[in-house]
Parts: C-alpha cells; structure tokens; sequence
C-alpha cells in the first residue's frame, strides 16, 4: 500500500516546531544529570533534543529515540523533550512505548492536544479501540476536527466520524483534508459510493479509482497495528516498552529504620533499675447488648465473586484524577475495577468514582479514582503502568463515587 492513502489527512499528526525549555523543573534529577551541574545538564538536554529533532527530520527514527532518551533522561520533567521522545517512538513503530511516552506528555501538558490525538493513535495501534475513545473524547476541544474525526474512524467508529467530519467539511473554508478524510470514515464505514462521490471533488476519475482500491486494502487490516502504521509509513516492532529509567515519577526510595543509638556497658550501668511493677488484674470484659447490624452486601458476594472494594472512601481534597478506562456500561466497569485492583493492590485503598459523557454511539462510563494533588495522581498513574496497567492523569470533571460501590443489597446480621 502506498504512502498516498492519506497524503493530506496527516499533517497535524507530524511533529513540527522546535522544542522549547524546561516546563516544569524536577527535584530530583536522574543519574545521568546527577553527574554533571545543573546548567550543564541543561545546555546537555536541549542540544540532545535538537539532534532528535534533526534526525526526526532526516527519517531516521533510530537515532531520534537515541538522542531523545538522553535529552529525557537528563531533564525528565520537560514536557517538550519527552514530546520529541513520543513522536520518535512512534516514528520507528514501537507504539507501547509511544502510548506511554504521550501520557507522559499529557501529565506534564493536560492542554496538549497534539500528545492526546497521538496517544490516541498509539493506542489504537494497541488494538485498545475503547481507550482510544475514551482519550479522543475527554480531549476533543483540543484536537482538530480532520484529525479527530479520522482517528474516531481508526478507532472502530466510522459512523461517528462521518457525522463529525460531515458537520466539518460543510464548515466555510473547509479543505480537502477535512473532505477526504470523510470520504475514508463513509469508506470505512461500508457506504463506498458516497465515498466515491467526496474523494472525487479533489481528484481526478483515475486517481479516485487507484484512492478506492487502496482504501478497500486499508479495511480490512491483519493485525490491530496495521491501519496506523500505514497511515504514519512505519513498521510496527516488537515493543517492551519505554526504559523504566525514563519514567516521568521514579519509585520513592524507602529510608532505611534509624537505628537507636549504640550504648556502652559503662553507660548501662550508670542507668538506675526501676522496681518491678506489680502485675495488675486485667479489667473484666463487659459486653453490650446484642443488638442487629444491617451491613452492605457488595454485588460482587450476589454474582458469587471475590468482592474487590476500597479500603477507605476518602474525601475528595484535589481536582486531579486517574482515569483508568472508559466503559459501555457500568457492569463492564465494575468488572475492570475487579481486574485493576487485582492488578494493583493500591488502587483498591481509594473509592472508585465514576462519570457519564454521551458519545455518537450511546453513554460511556469513565472509571477513575481521584480527589488527589496532581503529583500525586502522576505517582499512582506511574505506579499502575509498572505493573501493566493503563490511565492518564486529568483534572475532576463531574467524578463521583460509583453507584455500584455505594448500594447493594442490605443484609441484616448478628
């Protein structure tokens, strides 16, 4: 398949600019920065970060990781350098590393509409279509319609596509990307003779024919990864990740107990012995009447599973929030809350919270946990990544404690 598929579809997916200076400054530095002063790890990463840039542009992906890595490693909290980083992984077609890379991003940057289209992609490449979703939406104000409704299309929604990119290519001014990134969302949505009528407004009768026959190629991938390699001309590869030395919160390290300190034998026994004190009779236990408890059953008893439940529902102190996915129904949520927790022990100390938006295609259920400082969200979000989960950090918008970990059946006890 050709790299024409999409000539004009793509442009705001192509990294471009340069790469400004530190957004927002660490504590504590890597070992690579600990090494050298402070100004010197500066200078050091913004010239790492220029040479990524430079071999982005020069298509060779392999040093730009390269030269990236070590721009993110001696300044770990630059929204930019880690921008530079994403879009190098993305380019050599490692897009686990690339999703994490972008959320990253999207940590230090909520605003960055760029990183949240392109996390989109690579999480799409990952074959997870509801996340992907889920990220288009909660960022669709910052995300250009064209691209937005062409990533919606990618995401397993071409119906909700069309009716966005519809209500954009009629837009005064609207452009042929606008319009032939509808005519793919009709194609991939199965109404090939619309398509054919919109890709022909900016082509000529022959190119619209060689246009339908890539896109009937382009519709039916092999594999989760294929539509967005194609549409970014990469290959996929076999990912392990981003290097845990990159992540954007490193582990806390645990002081070690002080040790009291050492006595000498001359100082015991300069210590006056207490008589003994006499041993007392423990009070009696007294009971209280019985009395009936009425007691939550959780739904997970009444469906004959291992309940998962928070430890504490805490109070709500901050405006940051983890989101961990975004769900048909709030069954499939509480279902997913059951895996994470089992997946990360943490998460199940906080009260799952829960929000509606309405979608094209009917409500979707958010799942979160929050009420946190946004360093602290960050620190969870990382922690939940090592151990193999997904989410992204975002401020408070309308979380509440989920229905189903508030109710249940009431089962009367002694």
């Amino acid at each position: 398949m050709t790299r024409s598929i999409l000539t004009l579809g793509l442009s705001a997916l192509v990294l471009g600019g340069s790469v400004s200076g530190c957004a927002v400054q660490s504590r504590s530095m890597t070992a690579a920065a600990s090494k050298i002063g402070d100004a010197q790890a500066t200078k050091a990463a913004a010239k790492a970060a220029k040479r990524a840039q430079q071999a982005l542009a020069k298509q060779d992906a392999a040093a730009a990781v390269t030269f990236a890595e070590e721009a993110v490693g001696l300044r770990p909290r630059d929204a930019g350098y880690r921008l530079v980083l994403a879009q190098s992984y993305l380019k050599t077609g490692r897009f686990v590393a690339a999703r994490t890379a972008f959320a990253d991003v999207l940590a230090l940057d909520p605003e960055n509409g760029r990183a949240a289209l392109n996390l989109a992609l690579a999480t799409i490449a990952g074959g997870d279509w509801l996340a992907a979703r889920g990220v288009l939406a909660e960022h669709a104000a910052r995300i250009p319609a064209a691209d937005h409704g062409l990533a919606l299309a990618l995401a397993g929604d071409p119906a909700g596509a069309v009716t966005m990119l519809t209500a954009a290519a009629r837009e005064p001014g609207a452009g042929a990307q606008v319009r032939q990134n509808l005519a793919l969302a009709l194609a991939l949505a199965g109404n090939w003779q619309m398509a054919r009528v919109v890709a022909a407004t900016d082509m000529s009768p022959a190119d619209v024919d060689t246009r339908m026959q890539q896109w009937a190629d382009f519709a039916q991938p092999h594999g989760a990864a294929d539509q967005v390699a194609t549409l970014l001309g990469v290959v996929p590869v076999a990912d392990a990740g981003q290097p845990l030395t990159l992540a954007l919160h490193a582990p806390t390290p645990v002081a070690p107990p002080q040790l009291a300190e050492e006595v000498s034998a001359e100082q015991i026994a300069e210590v006056p012995l207490q008589p003994a004190t006499p041993a007392t009779k423990p009070p009696a236990i007294v009971f209280a009447a019985p009395r009936e408890v009425v007691q939550t059953l959780h739904g997970n008893i009444r469906a004959g599973r291992e309940p998962v439940v928070p430890r504490r529902a805490e109070p709500a102190t901050g405006e940051w929030y983890v989101q961990l996915g975004a769900y048909r129904s709030a069954e499939s949520a509480r279902e997913a809350w059951a895996r994470i927790a089992q997946r990360l022990a943490r998460i199940g100390e906080h009260a799952p919270r829960s929000t509606t938006f309405r979608s094209e295609n009917g409500e979707v259920y958010r799942l979160s946990v929050g009420g946190f400082a946004r360093a602290d969200a960050e620190g969870l979000c990382r922690r939940l990544k090592i151990a193999g989960g997904d989410c992204f950090v975002r401020r408070q918008a309308g979380d509440r404690v989920a229905a189903w970990a508030r109710g249940g059946i009431m089962l009367a006890a002694r």
